[in-house]
């Protein structure tokens, strides 16, 4: 059997054992509240981490022949890292500090860069890897229980931003990924503007509230962060592209976790793109737009340091 085959599926199994060994033993099993997750719905959870580690694996498929589905030491040490790293540092940011108004847990989450980078930097498997893994433990930490689906979502926004790896010129890709990623943004916006009576909340408080007006437009302020990018600096090609495709896994990634609780919340489509979509996607835009920047370059002089 083929290596690169063997090794991908290995990875995407690792990844959904340590979901359901989180989940069903230590959560369920053990009763180790930070863990837990709803009971009436986490078969259903279930089967979106499932759903999205076959999304991975088709993408895989469809261009198994590439060089960036090699896994070797290397790789598995950056995932070690990236999860780690992403665990701790969503730790530190996804409390009640930072808390966004949204109907779910949400908070600003400059960690996310983490994963974004990863990907981008190591390959879409370290950053599948780094995300979903990352968050799950993430979540963990803070005590307020696991949400499976958004985890394995994280893990899309880090596989994702690793997709450049598949092309030789890298370029060429960004023009039409950054049409597909605007025309997302814009229609959640559409969503958000005929729908801003759509009452939401604190996840903290019992207070309705409507989503404000800053919470509904900063997935366009993200994107005119990420344009501002693209085209400032648009000679240097690595920059460019990693902040392009960090703008698709985003909405993307975010935008899985979000409609899957249409099913796993009974939410309406309306609520599921105002009240979650737009409150996680949006900072996390504007996060990506300026710390992936900054990781790339970073990178990059350390390499040139090294004579990599």
């Amino acid at each position: 059997m083929d290596k690169k085959l063997v090794n991908m599926l290995l990875t995407l199994v690792v990844v959904v054992a340590i979901f359901a060994l989180a989940v069903f033993l230590v959560g369920n099993v053990l009763g180790v509240k930070a863990f837990q997750t709803d009971q009436a719905t986490v078969l259903l959870r279930f089967g979106f981490v499932v759903l999205g580690a076959l999304i991975a694996f088709a993408v895989y498929l469809a261009t198994r022949n590439n060089k960036a589905w090699e896994i070797g030491t290397r790789q598995v040490v950056w995932m070690a890292i990236g999860a780690a790293l992403y665990a701790v540092f969503s730790w530190l940011f996804n409390g009640t500090v930072f808390v966004v108004p949204s109907i779910s847990q949400v908070a600003l989450r400059p960690a996310i860069a983490i994963p974004m980078f990863f990907g981008y930097a190591f390959g879409p498997v370290v950053g599948f890897f780094s995300g979903a893994v990352g968050n799950i433990f993430g979540d963990a930490l803070t005590g307020f229980g696991l949400s499976p689906q958004w985890s394995i979502a994280n893990g899309l926004i880090g596989f994702i931003a690793g997709l450049p790896m598949l092309f030789a010129d890298k370029k060429k890709s960004l023009d039409f990924i950054l049409i597909i990623g605007s025309v997302l943004a814009v229609l959640a916006v559409v969503v958000y503007l005929f729908n801003r009576s759509e009452i939401n909340q604190l996840y903290f408080s019992d207070t309705p509230q409507p989503t404000s007006i800053l919470a509904g437009l900063s997935i366009i302020i993200g994107l005119v962060l990420v344009l501002v990018v693209r085209f400032a600096f648009g000679k240097n090609i690595d920059l460019a592209t990693a902040v392009t495709w960090a703008m698709l896994g985003n909405i993307l990634g975010i935008g899985f976790a979000a409609l899957s609780d249409i099913w796993i919340n009974g939410y309406s489509p309306a609520t599921a793109i105002v009240g979650e979509f737009l409150p996680a996607a949006g900072p996390n835009l504007i996060f990506a737009a300026i710390l992936v920047p900054l990781l790339v370059v970073a990178y990059a002089a350390v390499q040139k340091q090294s004579g990599r």
